[in-house]
């Protein structure tokens, strides 16, 4: 009798503790990743429970945060990048206090820097080895026949990376050069998805697709010798960092405008810069960690970072960034 009423205590006081805590939702994209132990241990320190809420890519993300500003679905985000940051400062989500970075290898105006990659062209090796087919040596080289047929890229409509590699495009060539070159590449064939994983996992020559080209990620190449389990001990895929082609994507997180735990949200915001967080993010999401001096997986040693990157500021970004969708949709899909 005694130990069922120590049983029933020890219930009850665990249920009490429980609703003790205080609740912290955090807004995520789709490909958020962190180990759980990571995040238990802002719990723990906190005495708070960290519901995360996945919502979609980056840009659905947003449009979903804009959307339900007047009743925010959470008290900071995590995935803005400088894509569409200022969209999202320009709409009013975005708290006046945000926490103050660590010294870091990005910024991101409006928001804590936590990581950053590299969005470019990945090309399957072993086709082109194959064919032998020289690799092209610059944009204008993929609308020539010889490339025809060749490259997937996600829709910047609906995709991060493609918006990226699209930003990219214009902040090399200027918007009216990039726009021939796209009416240039419709005419070659160039293939369009909703996604980035579609483009990768399905239209990909690497995945048993029929595109040896697909715009990707400078880290793709290193993720494939890390996840192929001992298959390949250098990677099947490799980087082209083409002149117009190479987009440095900044992600951050923020507390949100109207959030139900304000100061819990800093806290939160401010512990994604963490030494704990910092380490883990790399295999975890494949992106290299913001704050200065973080040790990186040895399998890093097999990822390039390219020497430049063509990105427009983030204010001409902001100001044309739905223009430049919409005429790319007029341009390659209509």
């Amino acid at each position: 009798m005694k130990q069922g009423f120590f049983s029933g205590l020890a219930v009850l006081l665990l249920s009490l503790t429980a609703q003790a805590q205080t609740e912290v939702r955090l807004a995520v994209h789709k490909s958020f990743s962190l180990p759980l132990d990571v995040l238990a241990q802002f719990e723990r320190k906190h005495d708070a429970k960290v519901s995360v809420i996945k919502v979609g890519s980056s840009n659905e993300m947003l449009n979903k945060l804009i959307l339900s500003r007047a009743q925010p679905i959470a008290d900071a985000v995590y995935g803005l990048d400088n894509a569409n940051i200022g969209k999202a400062d320009q709409s009013g989500i975005l708290a006046a206090r945000q926490p103050h970075s660590l010294p870091a290898d990005a910024g991101l105006a409006g928001a804590l820097a936590v990581n950053y990659a590299y969005v470019n062209i990945n090309y399957d090796k072993n086709w082109f080895a194959q064919r032998k087919l020289p690799l092209p040596q610059s944009l204008q080289d993929l609308a020539k026949p010889a490339y025809k047929d060749l490259l997937v890229v996600p829709n910047p409509g609906t995709s991060g990376p493609g918006l990226a590699f699209l930003l990219a495009n214009i902040g090399a060539m200027g918007e009216e050069n990039a726009f021939e070159w796209w009416a240039a590449m419709r005419r070659n064939g160039v293939k369009t998805t909703n996604s980035w994983s579609d483009a990768y996992y399905t239209a990909f020559t690497l995945y048993g697709g029929e595109r040896p080209l697909v715009v990707s990620y400078a880290t793709s190449p290193a993720a494939e010798v890390f996840f192929s389990k001992g298959k390949y001990t250098t990677p099947p895929s490799g980087n082209l960092f083409l002149k117009g082609g190479v987009f440095r994507q900044v992600e951050g997180a923020a507390v949100l405008s109207g959030a139900r735990e304000p100061d819990l949200a800093l806290q939160l915001v401010r512990f994604l810069q963490s030494p704990e967080v910092q380490r883990a993010l790399p295999a975890e999401m494949w992106v290299y960690p913001a704050v200065k001096n973080t040790p990186q997986p040895k399998v890093f040693a097999l990822a390039q970072a390219p020497a430049e990157s063509d990105t427009p500021g983030q204010s001409a970004i902001a100001l044309q960034q739905k223009h430049w969708v919409s005429r790319w949709i007029q341009t390659v899909l209509k």
